[in-house]
């Protein structure tokens, strides 16, 4: 991987080839002292697990980590009239019981259900239901599918985004509930060797990049903002590795194999023909586009044994082994060979026409390019703050739970303030304001593999 200096440097001439007129001292003003910058570079060196991670294994605890699949917990397929959506994860979380099986719930019941089952830190887990519940369901819960400005799907360009790991962008397919079965090969094809196989931080972040990249060439109106492209679309990268991965005593920091990784994307199929069965893709409805998916009998059992935490999955990371700081630092990792990642950009309406946009106009200043590269939760979570009330058009007091969240978030990072915002930038990101899905119409010159 690339040293300390060298991701310095390599950011530093992104920016300044972007935006020439910024004076060098600018640019590096405040980055040796920032915070999370220098906790990147004291995880340089590689862990276990790949990615700037601890040279120690976090310790294994058979009893403790075991996911409980029974009895209660026992996996049942869903019916017609329940949700499931976009998250193979949350998908899994309802097939099991540890969220209502219909698929809406509480913000408390995905906080307890997601640091429960895959360790996630229980202040990434608040952050992300608050979220969700706030900006696209009740403000107290929400659906894991989507209709227009409803749950996971309905909320494009605002907490689902272009460019995710396999499931399609919104305008170049028309929906943004399709597995892109070339993205999943992509993926799935960088471990050519099953006995060896673990898509770990590493080649997640090398196909982070092939993401990126072909969002560039495909998707006219591909937009990489402050909040969800810059942190959300990251942590879907990653959370693939730090959730699913099975953790074991010969794996402590944990391993995902072909056929974990099949499991949780619902994907089968022979090795030389992986994928001939898939299960997710989804109506406008949010539902699985499978008829057999909706039966509960012989069939579905038949079709779905993908669709649940299999014993060979068996073992979760321990408690809070995925927070809101590790994120920042795998997402610090991914751009250690992509530096675009930690800038805002747009396609301007066709494809191959990305341009950055400057952090400091975004933030009148509060926030340098090289400051908001260095800390990006820090950037993304202060601009939507301040972003969020004139985005969507609620009352302050119905955003108070998640602009109480944000708050605690920017305090517990020790994050520089963002006093307001100027989206007057955004205006060459087409994209930016078209706040929909799960459907919408084809941009025209939208390329589709």
């Amino acid at each position: 991987m690339r040293s300390s200096s060298s991701l310095a440097v390599a950011i530093l001439a992104s920016n300044v080839a972007a935006f020439p007129h910024l004076a060098m001292d600018r640019m590096t003003e405040g980055l040796s002292a920032d915070v999370a910058y220098k906790q990147l570079l004291e995880r340089q060196t590689l862990g276990p697990q790949g990615g700037a991670g601890p040279l120690t294994p976090p310790p294994f605890d058979a009893k403790a980590q075991l996911v409980d699949v029974s009895g209660t917990h026992a996996f049942t397929p869903p019916s017609s009239s329940d949700a499931r959506g976009f998250c193979p994860g949350l998908n899994a979380l309802a097939n099991h019981n540890y969220l209502p099986h219909n698929g809406v719930a509480t913000i408390t019941q995905f906080v307890d259900a997601t640091t429960k089952v895959y360790g996630m830190g229980a202040d990434l887990a608040l952050f992300l239901a608050t979220f969700g519940a706030v900006l696209d369901g009740t403000g107290v819960s929400w659906s894991i599918a989507g209709t227009p400005h409803t749950g996971i799907g309905g909320s494009h360009g605002n907490y689902e985004t272009d460019s995710s790991p396999l499931k399609s962008d919104l305008y170049q397919y028309g929906t943004n509930g399709k597995l892109v079965m070339s993205q999943f090969k992509t993926l799935y094809d960088m471990q050519p060797d099953a006995t060896t196989a673990n898509y770990n931080i590493d080649v997640l972040r090398d196909f982070r990049n092939k993401r990126f990249q072909e969002s560039i060439d495909k998707n006219p109106l591909f937009v990489y903002g402050p909040f969800a492209g810059q942190l959300v679309s990251q942590a879907a990268f990653t959370f693939i590795y730090r959730f699913m991965a099975n953790h074991t005593a010969e794996y402590p920091e944990g391993r995902l194999n072909k056929e974990v990784l099949k499991s949780f994307m619902s994907i089968q199929g022979p090795e030389d023909n992986v994928g001939a069965v898939s299960l997710r893709d989804f109506d406008s409805n949010g539902f699985p586009a499978m008829s057999g998916f909706r039966t509960i009998g012989t069939d579905a059992t038949l079709l779905m044994p993908t669709l649940f935490l299999t014993a060979s999955r068996s073992h979760r990371p321990p408690l809070q082994y995925a927070d809101l700081l590790a994120v920042n630092t795998d997402v610090l990792y991914f751009a250690s060979t992509n530096p675009e990642l930690l800038l805002v950009g747009c396609n301007e309406g066709k494809v191959d026409t990305y341009q950055h946009i400057d952090a400091s106009t975004l933030s009148n200043g509060a926030y340098t390019a090289a400051q908001a590269a260095s800390n990006p939760i820090c950037f993304a979570t202060e601009f939507a703050r301040l972003e969020i009330p004139a985005l969507t058009g609620l009352a302050t007091t119905l955003l108070s739970p998640l602009t109480n969240v944000l708050n605690t978030v920017s305090k517990n990072l020790n994050c520089a303030k963002i006093g307001s915002v100027n989206t007057t930038a955004l205006a060459l990101c087409p994209g930016f304001s078209l706040y929909g899905g799960p459907t919408a119409a084809v941009a025209a010159g939208a390329i589709q593999s």
